[in-house]
């Protein structure tokens, strides 16, 4: 089953369930991989769809972000609920110290030595962990460890 039709699926139970920040969520989530697949001209891959799930998800966390430095601790649950759904549909996460150990990894294979190779470090780093890390935790994890390599 496509990641398309589980969210259909999804929809479905959540319409049965009378389950209205699901319903919501999942058709937010339709409405956008259906005009992705317009503009796109065709139907989009499952892995061009986690890519748009994604930066649905990073859109949250900024609300989420914004929303707290406002003090509107309301609308930070509605977009904390539509987060945790959103997450459901995508592969799980790497944790800090996996990211970390990729990231000595490819800092050894390009033989970075201080932050102004992060360019060397970061663009092959982040093609391997497309999907699966935040791309500013990748950058914050990259940094510490090449400000670590010049300071010794």
């Amino acid at each position: 089953m496509s990641l398309k039709e589980r969210l259909q699926q999804d929809l479905k139970e959540a319409l049965r369930n009378r389950d209205d920040v699901r319903r919501n969520t999942i058709r937010l989530l339709l409405t956008a991989i259906k005009n992705a697949e317009i503009e796109h001209g065709g139907e989009l891959s499952d892995e061009q769809i986690v890519q748009l799930l994604q930066k649905q998800a990073k859109q949250r966390r900024d609300s989420i972000e914004q929303y707290r430095q406002g003090g509107r601790e309301d609308l930070v649950a509605e977009e904390s609920a539509e987060l945790a759904i959103i997450e459901e549909y995508l592969p799980e996460q790497l944790s800090e110290d996996e990211i970390r150990a990729e990231a000595l990894a490819q800092i050894e294979a390009v033989g970075a030595t201080s932050p102004r190779d992060m360019g060397k470090v970061m663009g092959p780093l982040m093609a391997k962990l497309r999907g699966r890390a935040d791309g500013a935790l990748v950058q914050k994890v990259v940094r510490e460890l090449l400000a670590e390599r010049s300071a010794s």
